[in-house]
């Protein structure tokens, strides 16, 4: 199957120039489609009818819709055929169906019909609904950012909420979310569009030349500086600065960072005359900023400085009914841009992607497809073509190296940082653990119990991992060693065979809540990771038996 990309095509009305978006209506019955039609052009929609018995592929490529609509006939075999071409052109497909029963519209939805409307329709309804994809495909479009989840859903709507004011912007996500492709689109949808837009990662700028890059310098400032520089913010003059990995800024820039966003006034290095400046701010971060600032890393004043406004971009591991259309998208632009056709991804293979865990997010996601358009040139890619630390990869965790804090000695409780290693190291190394699992269940030959060990919460650790330590509070044991005569404490984790972190994660916090009689603020500091943190561990709890609701309403109070 080859394909092309498709030029964006832009809502008459939007932030920039382009093509109003079309809506191409397939008459398989025509009393809907004939309403559906008026009620769209009414609605300022271009349209385009076409009847099954005309050329509907010929009219489909001339047309070039961004929506199109069967209003019957949905199993069709040639509808079915369509609907599967029209997915690679990344075209949704909405379709009127005669049955409103589960299994029939779960079917239909594996077939690729993006939104089924069983008869008889309302038709304001579904113009409603096409309005709101179309939105949502023309920003899309502008940010770059691909996706139906409603995590993805959320961010676009908050870009237009923030876009047309001044105010700072923080941007939190793991790397390869598309933190910069947020930051260009809050600009571009701005009223500073036609203005700078100044990207800089200050994460990968040496200490020494930091305030240099950002504020600027003057000739013979320091050594090596032989003439007159004009800094980042000078740049972005009347524009738009984004800052990226803001997490990384040493303490003595993060002041002079403050009083620039404070001043509105930059003071080039070797100079003591400060000069206004008009600069919107938009900041990025990999890791949680607020933690950042309880450990003392970063400023709080300058936090509550950048985050005014904040937005949240999901991992991709949080938002995988996103992934096949992000396969889509990326096999269309590669086959364009290396001018290859491409077969399509099997059932199996697309499934693979699912699952993995996408340490790399959208931007590993986007590398691998390139590969396999270019490698599996002429043919359909199977499961096998797929690298094999990715099929094997489970949620893809990677067995990176940890930075370990100064080691807890014999007889100390783990505390803060200590303690927060030992829960992160466990989730987010969850396939070494399973393996050492794994093969110590080959070697040391379990007892028929299963037993293989019991923490006390929180438990204790030594710089190399979990050990016998038995300070008078609480213990921890690990397989081959006994456990103390003594009876376990009445808040106790189990820990057995085939047990997933998720699990052991969850049964933490539980205990912790147990301990601290629902009481989040005391759990999150018994557990030593931030209250952030916990929040979200209880929202994605939430509705689930055994942590929310459990032990009565949690509690906030001290």
């Amino acid at each position: 199957m080859s394909t092309r990309v498709r030029p964006a095509a832009v809502r008459r009305g939007g932030a920039d120039d382009g093509a109003a978006s079309v809506v191409a209506i397939l008459m398989t019955d025509v009393e809907p489609a004939v309403r559906l039609n008026a009620a769209l052009e009414a609605d300022g929609v271009t349209t385009v009818t076409i009847s099954p018995m005309d050329d509907v592929r010929g009219d489909l490529r001339r047309a070039r819709p961004d929506v199109v609509v069967l209003t019957g006939a949905l199993l069709d075999g040639a509808n079915v055929s369509l609907v599967r071409q029209l997915l690679w052109d990344n075209v949704a497909v909405i379709g009127f169906t005669d049955v409103a029963e589960p299994p029939m519209l779960e079917r239909l939805r594996e077939l690729g019909y993006a939104d089924l409307w069983p008869k008889p329709v309302r038709i304001d309804d579904v113009v409603d609904s096409i309005r709101r994809r179309l939105e949502r495909q023309r920003l899309a479009e502008l940010t770059g950012l691909v996706g139906e989840s409603a995590a993805i859903r959320e961010v676009l709507v908050k870009i237009e909420q923030i876009a047309p004011v001044t105010s700072t912007v923080l941007i939190e996500g793991e790397s390869g979310t598309g933190k910069e492709l947020v930051a260009r689109a809050i600009h571009r949808l701005s009223p500073r569009r036609g203005k700078p837009f100044i990207a800089v990662n200050v994460g990968a700028l040496p200490e020494s030349l930091l305030e240099s890059e950002l504020f600027g310098h003057e000739k013979g400032a320091f050594t090596g500086a032989a003439e007159r520089r004009l800094g980042r913010f000078e740049l972005a003059d009347t524009g738009t600065l984004f800052l990226d990995e803001i997490g990384e800024v040493p303490q003595s820039t993060q002041v002079k960072l403050l009083r620039v966003l404070e001043e509105r006034e930059v003071t080039r290095v070797g100079s003591g005359k400060p000069f206004p400046v008009d600069v919107r701010v938009v900041a990025a971060t990999n890791r949680p900023l607020r933690e950042h600032v309880e450990e003392g890393g970063f400023r709080a004043d300058l936090f509550y400085r950048l985050n005014v406004l904040g937005i949240y971009l999901p991992p991709l591991r949080e938002r995988r009914d996103d992934i096949p259309l992000l396969v889509r998208r990326f096999v269309t632009e590669f086959a364009s841009l290396h001018d290859r056709e491409f077969h399509g991804i099997s059932g199996d293979a697309l499934a693979v992607l699912v699952e993995y865990g996408w340490p790399g997010n959208v931007r590993e996601l986007r590398n691998l497809v390139e590969s396999m358009v270019v490698l599996a040139h002429g043919r359909e890619i199977g499961a096998d073509d797929i690298p094999r630390a990715i099929r094997e990869g489970g949620d893809g965790r990677r067995l990176l190296p940890v930075h370990v804090g100064p080691a807890v000695r014999a007889g100390e409780r783990a505390q803060g940082r200590e303690l927060e290693f030992i829960v992160r190291s466990l989730v987010e190394l969850k396939l070494q653990v399973e393996e050492l699992r794994r093969r110590m269940d080959v070697e040391s030959r379990p007892p028929a119990s299963g037993w293989v060990g019991e923490v006390r919460t929180p438990p204790v650790v030594s710089g190399t991992g979990l050990t016998e330590v038995m300070p008078s509070s609480g213990y921890a044991l690990v397989r081959g060693i006994e456990p103390p005569d003594q009876s376990p404490p009445a808040t106790v984790i189990t820990l057995g065979p085939g047990m997933t972190m998720a699990e052991i994660e969850r049964l933490a916090i539980q205990a912790a809540l147990r301990d601290t009689g629902g009481n989040r603020r005391k759990a999150a500091d018994l557990l030593g990771i931030g209250e952030r943190t916990l929040y979200r561990k209880l929202r994605e709890y939430e509705g689930e038996d055994g942590v929310v609701g459990e032990e009565g309403d949690l509690r906030d109070d001290a």
